[in-house]
């Protein structure tokens, strides 16, 4: 009995010692030398024995000196290899922010072809990984704000989920300021548009509040901007025709969005060479600022959503992308009433298989994703926007976009069979070929979209 109390004294000892090892030398040196938001830190030089004194404290300690070493990673452009040490990190320490939020970024944006296209099988992970990461820091605004993020600005498509993840956000009391106003631009694209302004001026009496009691640059900054996007939202309301809408007076009065103007979009896709495809089409807006998205993916496509994915596919996190599945998206730059657009797949082919035997084209405008001049005359939902051919209002609920689908086969994508010496192409059947001696490609017209405007050269 003697024996056994004095051998649980001397663990006990043992114990205690470790602690304060930990807590006075152990830590102080990791926090010092090894953290990781020392972002300089490269790994490749570490020797056995600081690798050894790491190991003997905290998992978290072994977690940093992971993130260390996937820096250097990201240095050499190693991507790859950074994602299981981002899943292996947030294993040891489900509270690094910090690596939570970069991976989310990385895997949303880093993975790309030779043209810089990021590969969207990704953004599932991404999602899913934003996800866990709210869950295991529920008392900070980050991860809920960035995942708003990568629905916001990357999928930039299904806005509701934007702003449920930044409402979110927002009840968290460390969210900065500048950061909350980004919740009424996206209420505007989800079509709140009262949310909206209401939002602002919340936000514009805090501001308020806070440049009376610190009137330091920025906090009278943050007032001034909030004030400004008041004052052009109230217009846009009303010139838009917005109010009239609400009210009820809409078809009595003259407002920018009427009458709602024909785009006039057709295009014609053209297979030049093996997984090469080129883009021609009609937009007859004249002022810069139009991008058509244009999707090639399978025809049978899982979780499918016309001019994209149903991109939220669960909470649990899948580093393993279905690799089988070709998706491309991309944007369609008009300038001068047209768009001619060579899409490069050929040097990608890891992530363009196309290992199925058909596949679809979808084009695909939503005003609501549109910059501020061109929504003055299509307004926030459409209403000014109208195409004989092309114009839809059931693949988004409420909204009035521009939708086309054409559809090709595998042999025709990769020019196998008779397409070797037959070049392949699909139109909408309202493509009419530019008269090329009329082309001016070098200069750019640059007229405003309301009725009366006339073009600039």
């Amino acid at each position: 009995m003697k024996k056994r109390s004095t051998l649980l004294a001397v663990l006990a000892a043992l114990f205690l010692a470790q602690a304060a090892l930990h807590a006075f030398v152990i830590f102080p040196r990791w926090k010092r030398d090894y953290a990781p938001k020392q972002a300089g830190q490269s790994a490749a030089g570490l020797d056995p024995a600081q690798f050894l004194f790491a190991l003997v404290g905290f998992k978290e300690f072994i977690a940093g000196i992971l993130w260390v070493r996937a820096d250097s990673f990201f240095e050499q452009g190693n991507y790859d290899a950074v994602l299981p040490i981002i899943r292996l990190v947030t294993w040891l320490d489900p509270h690094q922010i910090d690596v939570y939020a970069t991976g989310m970024w990385h895997i949303g944006y880093n993975f790309t072809d030779t043209e810089q296209r990021s590969d969207r099988r990704y953004i599932p992970v991404a999602l899913a990984f934003g996800a866990e990461g709210a869950r295991n820091n529920p008392t900070t605004y980050e991860l809920f704000f960035e995942t708003g993020w990568l629905w916001y600005h990357k999928i930039d498509d299904n806005y509701e989920n934007a702003v449920r993840w930044w409402e979110e956000a927002m009840k968290r009391k460390d969210m900065p300021p500048a950061r909350k106003n980004l919740l009424s631009p996206a209420y505007q694209r989800n079509g709140q548009i009262r949310e909206a302004l209401d939002l602002y001026y919340k936000l514009y009496d805090e501001a308020v509040e806070r440049a009376k009691k610190d009137n330091a640059f920025g906090n009278l900054q943050i007032r001034d901007t909030i004030e400004r996007n008041i004052d052009t939202m109230l217009v846009r309301m009303v010139q838009r025709g917005w109010v009239a809408q609400q009210k009820g007076y809409y078809d009595q009065g003259d407002y920018d969005t009427k009458p709602p103007f024909d785009v006039g979009f057709s295009v014609r896709a053209t297979v030049e060479e093996p997984a090469v495809i080129r883009f021609q089409g009609t937009w007859n807006v004249l002022p810069v600022g139009t991008r058509i998205r244009v999707v090639l993916k399978d025809k049978d496509m899982p979780n499918d959503q016309p001019g994209g994915m149903q991109w939220d596919q669960g909470t649990a996190v899948n580093l393993d992308v279905p690799v089988g599945l070709t998706f491309m998206q991309e944007q369609l730059f008009v300038r001068n009433r047209r768009f001619d657009k060579r899409v490069d797949m050929s040097n990608d082919r890891t992530m363009y298989p196309f290992k199925s035997d058909r596949y679809v084209l979808e084009f695909y405008y939503n005003p609501r994703s549109a910059p501020p001049h061109i929504q003055d005359k299509f307004g926030y939902n459409g209403e000014g926007m109208t195409d004989k051919n092309f114009l839809n209002t059931e693949v988004r609920k409420g909204q009035r976009v521009v939708f086309a689908r054409l559809e090709l086969t595998r042999d025709q994508i990769l020019r196998r069979g008779r397409w070797m010496d037959e070049v392949p192409f699909v139109q909408t059947p309202n493509y009419v070929a530019p008269n090329v001696r009329q082309e001016k490609s070098d200069v750019i017209i640059v007229p405003g979209i309301l009725a009366g405007d006339k073009p600039q050269q």
